[in-house]
C-alpha cells in the first residue's frame, strides 16, 4: 500500500464541529463575484463590498472592538457587521439569495470536508492492517462463528478481512461524496429568484463539482438524503470496527490471551489489584464505535414524519465527522499495538477440534469416501475425545480406526502418518485451494491487489483536495480583483 503524505490536517476543520462560519465567508466571496461578474450588481458597489467582507473577517481575526469572532454561520448575524463597515448597499451582497440557499450549501461543504478526512483517516488505517497482515502470513490463529471456535486461519488473514471491509467503507464514502459535492446555492428559499444569478459560476468557485438543479429540491429534500448517505456510509464503520475491537477484547478473559495490546499508553493498570491490564483502548474504541452510531442516528428521527420546509433537518453541521475521525484513528491505534503469542494461538486450535473439517475432504479427496460419512465420522471422533477430556492430536490412532469402522462398516483408507497430517493446522490453513483463502500465494496476490486499490483511492484524495485548494485559490484572487486589492 502506498505510504501517503498527510494531505489534509485532520484536527483543523472540527472546532467547534466543522467551519461553518469559514464558509460564510467563503460563500460571500464566491457571491460577490458572481454578482460583479454578472452585472446584477455594478462594479464600483461590489468593490466597496468586497472590501467590506475582507475587513469583517479581518476584524474578527484581530479581535478588533466590537467585531468578536462569530460563533454563528446565521446570515442575519453576519449582515450587520458588514453594514457597519461597508453601509447600507453591503446588503445587495444577499440579491437572489436565502439563508435557505446558504445554510444548504454551508451544510454540503461541511460534509464534503468530512468525508475527505474520514477517507483519509480509512486509507491509513488499512495501510496498518496491510502492514500487520504481512507480518503474519504464517501465523496460524483460531476463527470463530456463533462465538465458538470454528476453523484455524491466519491473522493475516483474520486483517486483511478487516482491510477488506474498510476499502468497501472507502468506495461508499467516494461515492457519497460525488452525490454531496454539488451545489445548491441561488436557489434562494424554494424557486430561485426574479435575479438571473449565474447557479453554475458559484459552483465552480466554490468547488462543486455540478448543481442541485431543482431549487424546491436543493433546499428541503437533497439535505436530508445527502446528510443520510454520509450517516449510513459513516455507520458502517463504526460496526465493524466495533465487531474488531469485541474480537480482540474476548482474549482478555482468558489467562493467557493469544491477543494482547502493548503494554503503555492503550492499556492500565486496576486502582486496586496490581496484576491487572485493562484493555483501556479497546473498550473505548468499542464504546467511541457505539456512541458514533447512536449520533448518526440523529438526522434519520429529526428528518422522520416532517415536512419539507421545517427548520428540524436544517443542520450546518448535519453529520460531523469528529467522532469518526476518532474511532479510526482509535482503531488505527490498537492495529499497530496488536501482540500475538503464535505459540499460544496455535495451542488454542490444538486444543480444541476445528481441524476435524479437513477428515472429511481428505477422505473424500484420497478415498472417495462421501463427504456426509466422513463428516459424521468427525463429528463421532469429536465426541469421544471430548468425552474423554483428550484433545483431537491426543486420540491413540486404534480408536480412530474402531470408530471410523464402526460407523462406515468400512476400514479407514488413512494411514496414521496420513490422518495425523491432515487434522494439523497447518495443513489445513496451508493446504488451502480457494479463491482468498489463507494459502501463502494466495495472501500475497491479496496484499498486491489491496496496494492497488489503496493506490487508487489516494490519488483520488489527492486530486479531490487539490480541486477544492485550487478553487480556494482562484476565488481569493478573483475576490481580490473584484475589491480593487493588488
Amino acid at each position: 500500500m502506498t505510504d501517503s503524505t498527510h494531505i489534509l490536517d485532520i484536527n483543523a476543520s472540527f472546532r467547534g464541529g466543522g467551519r461553518s462560519v469559514e464558509y460564510l465567508d467563503e460563500i460571500n466571496k464566491a457571491s460577490i463575484v458572481m454578482l460583479a461578474e454578472t452585472g446584477i450588481v455594478p462594479r464600483d458597489v461590489a468593490q466597496r463590498i468586497a472590501k467590506g467582507i475582507a475587513e469583517v473577517i479581518d476584524n474578527e481575526r484581530a479581535g478588533k472592538e466590537g467585531f468578536k469572532p462569530r460563533e454563528s454561520a446565521d446570515y442575519l448575524d453576519y449582515e450587520p457587521r458588514l453594514i457597519k463597515v461597508a453601509g447600507q448597499e453591503a446588503s445587495r451582497l444577499h440579491t437572489g439569495r436565502s439563508r435557505q440557499d446558504l445554510a444548504s450549501t454551508i451544510a454540503r461543504m461541511n460534509l464534503r470536508d468530512g468525508l475527505l478526512r474520514v477517507i483519509e483517516a480509512l486509507i491509513k488505517a488499512r495501510e496498518s492492517l496491510l502492514k500487520r497482515a504481512e507480518e503474519h502470513v504464517e501465523t496460524i490463529i483460531p476463527a470463530y462463528t456463533h462465538g465458538v471456535q470454528a476453523q484455524p486461519t491466519t491473522f493475516a488473514h483474520y486483517l486483511l478481512a478487516f482491510e477488506s471491509a474498510l476499502a468497501r467503507a472507502t468506495e461508499r464514502l467516494q461515492e457519497t461524496y460525488a452525490r454531496v459535492n454539488q451545489c445548491p446555492l441561488g436557489a434562494a428559499a424554494l424557486a430561485t429568484s426574479s435575479f438571473a444569478l449565474d447557479r453554475n459560476r458559484l459552483a465552480e468557485l466554490l468547488g462543486f463539482d455540478g448543481l442541485v438543479e431543482n431549487a424546491y429540491d436543493a433546499n428541503h429534500l437533497a439535505p436530508i438524503d445527502s446528510a443520510l448517505e454520509t450517516a449510513a456510509a459513516y455507520s458502517s464503520i463504526a460496526v465493524q470496527t466495533g465487531m474488531f475491537a469485541q474480537d480482540i477484547h474476548a482474549q482478555y478473559a482468558e489467562p493467557v490471551p493469544w491477543f494482547m495490546l502493548a503494554t503503555g499508553a492503550l492499556t492500565g493498570t486496576s486502582s486496586i489489584m496490581p496484576q491487572k491490564r485493562n484493555p483501556a483502548a479497546l473498550e473505548q474504541l468499542r464504546a467511541q464505535a457505539s456512541i458514533l452510531l447512536a449520533e448518526l442516528q440523529t438526522m434519520t428521527w429529526v428528518s422522520h414524519n416532517n415536512r419539507t420546509g421545517m427548520f428540524d433537518y436544517r443542520m450546518y453541521d448535519p453529520v460531523p465527522a469528529g467522532r469518526a475521525l476518532q474511532v479510526i484513528q482509535l482503531f488505527t491505534q490498537v492495529v499497530d499495538a496488536l501482540v500475538v503469542n503464535k505459540d499460544r494461538a496455535l495451542e488454542e486450535v490444538r486444543a480444541d477440534y476445528s481441524t476435524t473439517t479437513e477428515i472429511a475432504d481428505a477422505l473424500l479427496q484420497k478415498a472417495e469416501v462421501p463427504f456426509r460419512t466422513g463428516h459424521h465420522f468427525a463429528s463421532k471422533l469429536t465426541d469421544y475425545g471430548r468425552g474423554k477430556g483428550m484433545k483431537l492430536h491426543e486420540i491413540p490412532f486404534a480408536e480412530v480406526m474402531r470408530i471410523y469402522e464402526e460407523q462406515a462398516k468400512e476400514k479407514l483408507q488413512l494411514t496414521e502418518q496420513e490422518f495425523r497430517e491432515v487434522i494439523s493446522a497447518g495443513y489445513m490453513v496451508f493446504g488451502r485451494k480457494g479463491l482468498g483463502g489463507p494459502q501463502a500465494e494466495e495472501m500475497i496476490r491479496m496484499f498486491t491487489n489491496v496496494r492497488a486499490k489503496a493506490s487508487i483511492n489516494l490519488t483520488w484524495l489527492g486530486k479531490l483536495a487539490g480541486v477544492l485548494k485550487r478553487s480556494q485559490i482562484t476565488r481569493e484572487k478573483i475576490f481580490l480583483a473584484v475589491s480593487g486589492e493588488p
